[in-house]
């Protein structure tokens, strides 16, 4: 089949963000589809110019439509609004199409997939990756009353007009189910790479070269530092700890509030909080690797217990304990499973409690890791889900 996949934040590994994508298009690939993916620019990508190039076999159509976390909400619905208009027309001009994948946020991707079926007559399959409207909703993001429903009226008209549904946890599907049914939905979370992210012996140069102290007890927060990810709490405990010099926070990736937290650590006084930017694949694997535990955080919002966090998948690979404070199906796996610790976001001391404990216990530490390489392994890593999403796609369209 010739597939277009629309993603505005597409990502290859060369990239930082989640490569989820990436992913998925080698597999659809390997089985014999070709992909064209469509998507835009950032403040990071490696193609800032409108272009059309070939990557890994994969078609990637680039449009410089700029967007970023730091971006007022404003600014950040032009980027969606003008991603639509150039999504739409390019795919409408675009031949030879046998499906349209869609993958959000945002849920505005969609329209383009809406487009083609109703004037091409061509089907789309939609993949959600959050529920919105609901989560810019319950964080006090969209409060126009009438922008609300004109997005909850276009949450139900993809839903309802896709082929199939592909929602990345448990939760994500409950909120699709209330528009379409069963048969029409599959649940396919966020991957591990184990291949990507591994346990190995610690890489010291990259801890001398990166300023950090070769003996403490590291957490590592890795990958967004949005709003929703709510990691101002991870400072609350930083706090707790200051006096403690054998641990250690880091914190890799970026985001719309890295800088009120960087203000934050200066006004506590902390030395044992680092920030290290942002990094490609490789670099963080070795962070990661080094690192002791892994901490995945979330706003205490009910619609952020549904999230299928990367972090959470590529901790599992780097077989790490994970600290969760998101009380949804996160907080169920790594409990299930025993590879980590529920916490709770708004009693910092929890977190603090369960860094200590980890840090006294090694062989803790050593069992949990072992736990999560097995789930990564066995049951998570994209060499398994990757295939069964090709499955998904090939069975819909027969």
């Amino acid at each position: 089949m010739n597939i277009l996949y629309i993603h505005q934040y597409f990502k290859t590994p060369k990239q930082p963000g989640g490569t989820r994508s990436y992913w998925l298009a080698q597999e659809l690939i390997k089985n014999g589809h070709c992909v064209t993916i469509v998507t835009a620019g950032d403040d990071d990508s490696l193609y800032d110019e409108e272009q059309e190039i070939i990557i890994d076999g994969i078609k990637v159509k680039y449009f410089n439509i700029r967007y970023s976390q730091s971006m007022s909400i404003l600014a950040r619905l032009k980027s969606f609004m003008a991603f639509i208009y150039k999504a739409s027309l390019y795919s409408l001009k675009h031949k030879d199409i046998d499906l349209v994948f869609a993958t959000s946020t945002p849920l505005t991707v969609g329209i383009p997939a809406l487009l083609l079926k109703r004037f091409k007559r061509i089907p789309y399959i939609f993949e959600v990756r959050d529920l919105w409207p609901e989560v810019p909703i319950q964080m006090g993001a969209l409060k126009n009353k009438f922008i609300r429903k004109l997005a909850v009226i276009l949450e139900k008209t993809i839903y309802r007009n896709a082929k199939h549904v592909i929602a990345l946890s448990p939760g994500m599907e409950d909120g699709v189910l209330k528009y379409i049914s069963k048969d029409r939905t599959s649940m396919i979370p966020n991957m591990s790479k184990k291949d990507e992210f591994w346990p190995r012996e610690k890489n010291l140069q990259k801890i001398s070269d990166l300023g950090l102290d070769m003996d403490t007890f590291k957490v590592v927060h890795f990958g967004s530092l949005g709003l929703a990810n709510g990691a101002h709490a991870i400072i609350e405990s930083a706090k707790i700890l200051a006096e403690d010099s054998t641990v250690e926070f880091l914190f890799v990736g970026g985001g719309a509030t890295e800088h009120t937290l960087k203000e934050k650590v200066i006004e506590y006084g902390l030395n044992n909080v680092k920030f290290l930017g942002k990094f490609p694949m490789k670099d963080v694997s070795e962070i990661v690797n080094f690192s002791d535990v892994s901490i995945v955080s979330f706003l205490d919002l009910p619609i952020l217990y549904t999230n299928s966090p990367n972090k959470l998948f590529d901790s599992l690979s780097a077989g790490k304990p994970i600290i969760v404070n998101s009380a949804g199906w996160t907080k169920e796996l790594v409990e299930k499973f025993n590879c980590g610790f529920y916490v709770n976001p708004v009693q910092p001391v929890q977190l603090v409690e369960k860094i200590k404990y980890l840090q006294s216990n090694p062989s803790i530490v050593a069992e949990m890791g072992e736990k999560s390489r097995w789930l990564a392994e066995n049951k998570y890593d994209k060499s398994i889900l990757a295939k069964q999403f090709v499955e998904v796609i090939e069975r819909v369209m027969k």
